[in-house]
C-alpha cells in the first residue's frame, strides 16, 4: 500500500510539473496554432474554392488544381523561373566555401574581411534590392560604368529579357555569399586537425585533403546550407518585385510566389486559385527537401 500511494505521489507530482511547463510554453503554443496551423487549414479549404476575398466562397472542389496543372502554361513558366533562379544556390554554396577557406587562415585583416563579407546578410532586402537596382542600370549604373572604364559596353542587365535572370542570379550569389561562409568558417575551424597531419604524413596533396578530409568533415553543414537555401530559394519572391516587377516582357522573371501574389491583390476571384498555388508549392518543397535526405545518405558523413 505505501509503495503504490509513493507512486501516485511521484505521479501527481510528474503530472504538475508537465502542467507547469505546458503553462509555460502556451503563449508559444497558442501562438503557432492561431498564427501558423489554423491559417494552413483555412487556406487549404479555400485552395478548394471560388472565392475574390469579399463574396461568398463557392466550393468547386479540385478545379483549381486541375486549371493550374493543365490550363495555366504561365503556372509552368514560374515554376521554370523559380527553379532557374534556384541554380544560384549552388553558385553561391561553391563561392561561399572558396571564401571559408580563404578566410579560415591566419592572415593580416582577416576580421575586417569576415565583417565586410557578412554585412549584407544582415542588411533588409529591400535596401539591397533598391541598392542593385541602381547599380544594374543600363546607362548610369555602377557595373556599366565599371565596364566601360575597361573599354567594354555593359549589357541592359534587368531591362532584357536576355540579361535579366542571370543578373538576378548574380544577385542572388552576392546576398547568400556572407551567412554561408560563417556557416562554412565555423565547420571548417571544427575539422580535426590530426585528419591533415596524417595526410601530410602520408605525402597527400592539397586537393587531395580538400575531397578526402575537407568535404567529408563539413558534409553536415553543407547540407543544412543546401537544405535551407533551396527552400528559400523556392520562396524567393522580394528581389523580383523591387528589381524586375516580373518582367522584363510578360512572366520573364515572375516566381511561383510573385505569381501567387499577384493572384491575391488582383482579387478577381483567384484567392482560391492562389492558395491552391501556395500548397503546389508547398507539396514541390517538401519533394525536393526529401530528395535532399534520401540521398544525403550517399554523401553526408556524421562523426
Amino acid at each position: 500500500m505505501a509503495k503504490a500511494a509513493h507512486k501516485n505521489k511521484i505521479s501527481r507530482n510528474t503530472m504538475k510539473s508537465y502542467m507547469k511547463g505546458y503553462l509555460f510554453a502556451s503563449p508559444i503554443l497558442l501562438g503557432v496554432l492561431l498564427f501558423s496551423f489554423v491559417p494552413i487549414g483555412y487556406s487549404l479549404f479555400v485552395s478548394f474554392t471560388k472565392y475574390d476575398g469579399y463574396q461568398k466562397m463557392e466550393f468547386i472542389g479540385f478545379d483549381n488544381y486541375v486549371r493550374l496543372l493543365f490550363r495555366d502554361p504561365v503556372f509552368w513558366q514560374t515554376i521554370w523561373n523559380t527553379v532557374y533562379a534556384a541554380s544560384a544556390v549552388f553558385i553561391s554554396m561553391a563561392v561561399s566555401l572558396l571564401l571559408a577557406l580563404g578566410l579560415s587562415k591566419d592572415i593580416g585583416g582577416v576580421r575586417v574581411y569576415r565583417t565586410l563579407y557578412y554585412i549584407p546578410s544582415i542588411c533588409s532586402i529591400m535596401a539591397t534590392s533598391i541598392m542593385w537596382r541602381w547599380m544594374f542600370n543600363e546607362k548610369f549604373g555602377l557595373l556599366n560604368q565599371f565596364l566601360k572604364l575597361l573599354g567594354i559596353k555593359g549589357p541592359p542587365w534587368i531591362s532584357s529579357t536576355q540579361w535579366a535572370m542571370p543578373s538576378m542570379i548574380l544577385n542572388a550569389v552576392w546576398g547568400g555569399l556572407g551567412f554561408n561562409m560563417i556557416l562554412f568558417l565555423a565547420a571548417l575551424k571544427s575539422v580535426n586537425r590530426s585528419y591533415y597531419e596524417a595526410a601530410d604524413i602520408d605525402g597527400a596533396n592539397v586537393f587531395q585533403k580538400f575531397f578526402k578530409i575537407t568535404l567529408p568533415a563539413i558534409s553536415p553543414t553543407t547540407f543544412f546550407i543546401l537544405i535551407t537555401s533551396i527552400i528559400g530559394a523556392m520562396q524567393d519572391f522580394t528581389r523580383f518585385m523591387i528589381l524586375t516587377g516580373g518582367g522584363p516582357g510578360k512572366f520573364t522573371t515572375t516566381t511561383i510566389v510573385y505569381y501567387i501574389w499577384l493572384n491575391f491583390r488582383n482579387y478577381t476571384g483567384e484567392v482560391g486559385y492562389a492558395s491552391a498555388m501556395a500548397w503546389m508549392l508547398g507539396i514541390v518543397i517538401l519533394i525536393l527537401t526529401a530528395f535532399n535526405f534520401v540521398s544525403s545518405k550517399k554523401w553526408v558523413h556524421y562523426e
